[in-house]
């Protein structure tokens, strides 16, 4: 791969880093916080590993619905690009303001957090905030010098990511010394796992395992979108979905729950128990290292969404600006201004619930698109077609039908998710507006 330019077929991104993508914009913060919030109403080892294994079920047959959508409608943009020539532009556009304003720049911002928490814990006198914006700072100036070396860091970073799972995976179901947990079903297991708790936990662990879909936002520049996209969401969705259970199970299997309750560092105060309280630190730094790379995943595939609505809408003509290497400069400078405010004005929590509920609405209107263009347009060339088709996507559908009502029924998550809601109905109110942007969308 080289640095001039994306568009000829041997230049673009390639499969492994397709895959990685898909893989670091999964692996993240959720995986390494979500358990401390979900313990507490939970109290069940069946019960929290059923959740994960539902959350990649859910995903899996989300990953399968956007690879038969990205292989019958290859350009890059994601749910933007697909809302928009499925339903009509302003769905469209209402997914790319979702995107551009906080659906990558919160991700972002929720990943660099931890960063500067972890460091702050473990280095005294350390100002997290500082750390975050560092980590941020750092990220686009890497992505913004060149694609080859974007890449090339992209694989390494996921590449030690994983394998940090892994170790933490086998140390800890490897020590003896293990918490009283069982993972084999009881009679109050069924009630837990259709409660509201239940329910709410489950947008945790979807948001840990958000970015399944993430090949499908750089189709462009693809080498082979038609292949890549359905092998790339599939390989990065089995294997992230095998490390969040494991994972789990080894967080619970070595950790009291107790300790766990509400915390936001789940994977230091488990790695203290796994390795001693030196050894925890060590892995902290680690973990550390694959939040960056989640950073660096989310900053390279918005700025692809926002450029890609700059095609199409004149007043966004400026964020589809490419550099000589083909690098949408403008657009991540954009994201990351974003980024940097959500740092210096959110919490953890407030972005989290914020952005969750616009997230799960555009994805799962986007997974009803394979049955809405398959009555649509019978004769568009299908290489890739959903694996058990239709209930994998009525699945998907059905689970987060589930998860969006119960957001919105309890008052924790109530109010975040109603401003969540405001947000895309404002993207939809500019549309309708702007008499040119409609014009523009039409004709693109």
């Amino acid at each position: 791969m080289t640095s001039r330019g994306i568009t000829a077929k041997g230049n673009g991104v390639s499969l492994l880093t397709a895959t990685c993508i898909v893989i670091a914009n999964m692996i993240g913060t959720g995986v390494f916080t979500s358990l401390g919030f979900q313990v507490g109403d939970l109290p069940s080892g069946f019960a929290i590993i059923a959740l994960w294994a539902i959350g990649g079920v859910c995903a899996m047959c989300g990953a399968l619905s956007y690879a038969e959508l990205g292989a019958a409608l290859p350009r890059s943009g994601g749910e933007y690009h697909f809302l928009r020539e499925i339903y009509h532009p302003a769905l469209g556009f209402l997914a790319g303001w979702i995107s551009a304003t906080v659906g990558f720049a919160a991700p972002v911002a929720i990943a660099a957090m931890p960063v500067g928490t972890y460091l702050a814990d473990m280095i005294p006198g350390m100002n997290p905030l500082l750390i975050s914006l560092g980590v941020v700072w750092v990220t686009t100036l890497v992505l913004l010098w060149d694609l080859k070396l974007g890449s090339v860091y992209q694989v390494a970073s996921t590449v030690l990511k994983v394998a940090l799972i892994a170790v933490m995976i086998g140390a800890g179901f490897y020590i003896a010394h293990t918490q009283p947990v069982s993972f084999l079903p009881t009679k109050h297991d069924a009630a837990l796992i259709v409660s509201a708790p239940f329910a709410i936990s489950l947008y945790w662990v979807m948001y840990a395992y958000s970015g399944w879909n993430a090949s499908t936002y750089i189709t462009s520049e693809l080498r082979n979108p038609r292949r890549d996209i359905p092998l790339s969401v599939a390989i990065g969705t089995t294997l992230v979905a095998l490390l969040y259970v494991a994972l789990n199970a080894a967080f619970l299997r070595t950790t009291p729950p107790a300790e766990m309750v509400g915390k936001q560092q789940v994977a230091l105060i488990a790695g203290e128990h796994i390795f001693g309280v030196a050894g925890g630190k060590v892995m902290a730094c680690f973990i550390c290292l694959g939040l960056i790379s989640t950073v660096s995943a989310m900053m390279w595939i918005g700025p692809r969404v926002t450029a890609t609505m700059g095609e199409d809408f004149a007043v966004l003509s400026p964020l589809a600006r490419r550099t000589s290497r083909g690098l949408p400069a403008a657009a991540i400078l954009a994201q990351f201004a974003v980024v940097n405010l959500m740092l210096l004005t959110a919490t953890f929590q407030t972005v989290v619930s914020y952005v969750q509920f616009s997230l799960t609405l555009c994805s799962a209107l986007t997974v009803l698109g394979v049955f809405v263009l398959r009555w649509k347009r019978p004769e568009l060339p299908r290489p890739y077609r959903v694996w058990g088709y239709p209930i994998t996507p009525a699945v998907f559908l059905a689970i987060s039908a589930w998860m969006l009502w119960h957001l919105l029924a309890e008052s924790s998550t109530r109010t975040p998710s109603l401003l969540g809601l405001g947000t895309a109905a404002l993207g939809l109110i500019i549309y309708f507006l702007s008499p040119k942007m409609q014009a523009r969308a039409s004709n693109a």
